[in-house]
């Protein structure tokens, strides 16, 4: 007990080396429950906000079963619900659909106003009359509807695909509702019902408010009766069920809540990397704060301290350091998250308040403490081996160790050997570019295992690794000069300490550099796959027999807003060969009209060589024939034939989703006739004002050809894009957790530095050097550690990025973003930097005279 208050009283003497020690643990901790607050606030808001069913409503008669089946209410029955005693209002709800010059429309029923309404009025009036509808700002920009304006809306089409019956709608007020696709509009429900035909008398789910004081499960038993009265509802839809308003808003905010549970498990996973990065940044800490006080250890064993005291006693100090970090890390996070909402008020979004969850705060702590805990042990008893002899000595001697041991270094090895047969293993094994039935799971673990031997390999070879790795990357430093040098020197000569920073930042450079690399060859993916399906940013469509006529595609051509413009002719069933009845859909499209078209990838020959008498098949036009490049065939359509030799074999579907693509010549001998069946064209000028300068040039072409239309399919593009860049940043922004970690370690590391060699450098100073100098070398040691890393997490991380695209088996190309990651490599050896300079500018301002009469 006294060996453990002396401990303590030392810690209360210097709590600056205890905030040190722990602060990698308090970070982590604060990062832990800063992830647990975020979930809180957004299953909070999800409960709160997410739910489609207004909170004024009290009973739901519609679907109900587990497979959400539709259901179909006559309006008698609202008439009889409308009827029961206790029932102060009804809302029936229907949905109809339609297209505005091509595009979707959503139309829903809804009051408009009053308690039972979803959609609240921005600009002009709800609708009131039959023919009138309202709808949502983005549809009002993206469709051409302001308010005002007068649409004709097709509901219904023939046998064909031709509308009949269009119905003219007039905009009357803009509204917001639950959401905003971008194709929604809202009415009456006495205006929604004309729209939908055959189905007019029939609704899809009705919503009861009840009087103040009603009785509600007399009223839901009532409507009960109503339901079992009716006929038995027709082929494929389900018996209606009635449920309390509370439980639909419950079930519709779980389901929004469980996705958001299912991204926070993902998050869970970059967390606990981060929580695994902090016990590796402590345990090196803790080795530091040991070997500095070896001599006072060294003294306690001399006047009779046992080494198991002397081990419990510094474990008991980790403990303390974790319950201290663990408390302030959840305090600052507490006080982040109740901050987060009145911040996010100010900027008009409403998140709830994430409460005062207990058992995770406790849970944080007991984390924050079983890390320390962990972290101290091999130094503690490393520590409490010290012979008593070691009193004589300075702690720079005692730390300067550059051995690992023969048994850390076999078991490194050992672990190297692992990682690399499991690489081997992988390799050998990856998938064909035509692989079928290929399970990427297996190979993606003996990756992950791979990757998780050779990050352990490091950890144990590390020390070794320094000194070569140091003499590479340290050359251009030491050039400058006797700082450079200084700096270069003061690094190499305590490895272990470099190993144990520099493999934190290795861990998450190696992660970033994965990601980074992944989403480059992802992104070439993505777009050889968009080249195919949305090789423009529009088409114009035609619809059942309807054709393009060549003077459309002229007057497109002499747009100044469109350019690219490129005519095609489709024609269906074309048979390849004789082996096989299957008939495929055949394109003339030119693929050197439009320069997307460049990005297609082909498993053999050139899409450049399609010409007269040669085509390019997709893959399942292979299949079913089995042809390769360089084949000789002949393309059957009725009674017509063509012989063609195949130049060009794709991975996938052929342009606009065809088996083949033949020339325009070809094409012609099958049958096809003269005219058009669409045309895809590009936006003359850049950005969002170019896009709809040339959406309203294709608008124009199509009005007076009722069977055209016109899709945006640049659309889909950029969700794509903003999806995927969504993604890579959040990736990116969660393993930057680790790199968070690595950082403090570093800035750690270097202030603890300072402490140990505060007569190094006051020798230094006193024969010459200044302060700006000695700050110079300092951070420059600092940024050194980043260096190391950065260089190690670079070199691990392209290969198992190349390695786990490989076994995903997509067929993804293995891009190498050298911009990308110099600007990674850069971005990390400055925040490396910038870790030293607080501890370098507090390190320069010691006089050289107090220095050297430092022990």
């Amino acid at each position: 007990m006294k060996v453990l208050g002396t401990q303590l009283a030392g810690v209360a003497k210097r709590p600056a080396r205890m905030l040190l020690t722990g602060l990698a643990v308090l970070v982590a901790s604060f990062v832990v429950y800063a992830t647990v607050l975020a979930q809180q606030i957004t299953e909070r808001t999800a409960l709160d906000g997410l739910s489609g069913t207004p909170a004024a409503v009290d009973l739901v008669i519609g679907s109900g079963d587990e497979f959400g089946n539709s259901v179909q209410l006559s309006t008698g029955d609202v008439a009889k619900f409308r009827g029961l005693p206790g029932v102060a209002e009804v809302a029936a709800r229907v949905e109809a659909s339609g297209e505005v010059n091509g595009d979707y429309l959503n139309i829903v029923s809804d009051p408009g106003t009053g308690p039972l309404a979803s959609v609240t009025v921005k600009q002009g009036a709800y609708p009131s009359a039959p023919g009138e509808i309202a709808v949502t700002p983005r549809t009002a920009d993206r469709m051409g509807l302001p308010v005002g304006t007068v649409a004709t809306v097709n509901t219904e089409w023939d046998d064909k695909g031709k509308p009949i019956k269009p119905v003219k709608l007039k905009v009357t007020g803009l509204v917001e509702g639950d959401s905003d696709y971008g194709f929604s509009a809202y009415a009456p429900q006495a205006s929604v019902s004309p729209l939908l035909g055959k189905d007019a008398d029939y609704v899809q789910r009705v919503d009861l408010r009840l009087e103040p004081g009603a009785d509600a499960a007399a009223v839901q038993s009532a409507a009960e009766r109503i339901i079992a009265a009716a006929p038995a509802p027709k082929e494929g839809f389900a018996r209606a069920q009635v449920r309390t308003g509370d439980d639909v808003r419950r079930a519709e905010a779980e389901e929004a809540a469980s996705e958001v549970n299912e991204v926070f498990i993902a998050v869970g996973v970059f967390v606990a990397v981060a929580v695994c990065a902090a016990g590796l940044v402590a345990t090196s800490t803790f080795r530091i704060v040991f070997a500095q006080r070896m001599r006072q250890l060294a003294l306690l064993r001399a006047v009779g301290a046992g080494r198991g005291a002397l081990w419990r006693a510094l474990a008991a100090e980790g403990a303390l350091t974790g319950l201290v970090a663990g408390v302030v890390g959840v305090l600052g996070a507490l006080a982040l998250g109740y901050a987060v909402p009145p911040i996010a008020g100010a900027f008009d979004v409403d998140l709830a308040s994430p409460g005062l969850p207990v058992l995770p705060a406790v849970g944080v702590v007991l984390l924050a403490v079983a890390i320390t805990v962990l972290a101290v042990l091999a130094p503690a008893f490393s520590a409490a081996k010290v012979a008593p002899l070691e009193a004589l000595r300075s702690a720079s001697v005692t730390s300067g160790r550059k051995s690992i041991g023969k048994l850390r270094g076999a078991f490194g090895l050992v672990l190297a050997g692992g990682a690399g047969l499991l690489a081997a293993y992988v390799s050998m094994n990856l998938p064909t570019r035509d692989a079928r039935n290929y399970d990427p799971e297996p190979m993606l673990l003996a990756v992950v295992g791979s990757g998780a031997l050779a990050f352990f390999a490091l950890m144990a070879l590390g020390p070794l690794l320094v000194r070569p790795v140091l003499a590479t990357v340290g050359w251009p430093l030491r050039r400058l000069g006797p700082i450079g040098r200084l700096a270069v020197g003061g690094v190499g000569g305590a490895p272990r300490r470099a190993a144990a920073v520099s493999v934190v930042v290795a861990l998450g450079v190696t992660l970033i550099a994965g990601v980074v690399v992944t989403g480059a060859s992802v992104r070439v993916l993505a777009d050889r796959e968009m080249a195919s399906s949305v090789p423009a940013d529009y088409e114009l469509t035609a619809n059942g027999d309807e054709q393009v006529p060549s003077a459309l595609v002229e007057q497109a051509k002499a747009s100044a807003d469109l350019t690219h413009v490129t005519p095609y002719r489709r024609l269906p069933e074309v048979q390849v060969g004789g082996g096989s009845d299957t008939k495929l859909t055949a394109t003339d499209l030119v693929m050197s009209g439009l320069p997307a078209l460049d990005k297609i990838d082909v498993n053999g020959g050139s899409l450049a060589a399609v010409g007269p008498g040669k085509v390019a098949l997709a893959a399942i036009a292979t299949e079913i024939s089995g042809l390769k490049v360089g084949d000789i065939t002949t393309l059957t359509a009725g009674k017509k034939k063509v012989k063609v030799e195949v130049v060009a074999t794709l991975p996938d579907s052929a342009p606009l989703q065809s088996g083949i693509v033949v020339d325009p010549a070809d094409l012609t001998k099958l049958g096809a006739p003269a005219t058009f069946s669409g045309m895809l064209a590009d936006a003359a000028k850049g950005g969002e004002d170019g896009r709809t300068a040339g959406q309203k040039a294709m608008r124009q072409l199509t009005q007076g050809h009722a069977g055209l239309g016109v899709d945006v399919l640049a659309d889909q593009r950029d969700q794509f894009n903003t999806v995927l860049n969504g993604v890579l940043a959040v990736v990116i922004g969660l393993v930057g957790l680790t790199v968070l970690i690595a950082v403090v370690g570093v800035g750690t590391t270097t202030a603890l530095s300072v402490v140990e060699r505060v007569r190094e450098s006051g020798l230094l100073r006193a024969v010459g050097l200044s302060r700006g100098s000695l700050r110079m070398m300092l951070t420059a040691e600092s940024s050194l550690y980043g260096v190391i890393g950065a260089t190690i997490g670079v070199v691990l991380g392209v290969p198992y990025a190349w390695l786990a695209l490989k076994a995903l088996g997509v067929n993804a190309p293995l891009e190498l973003p050298v911009g990308q990651l110099v600007v990674v490599f850069l971005v990390l050896v400055l925040f490396t930097a910038a870790a030293g300079v607080l501890p370098a500018r507090r390190a320069a301002k010691v006089s050289p005279v107090a220095a050297l009469a430092t022990d």
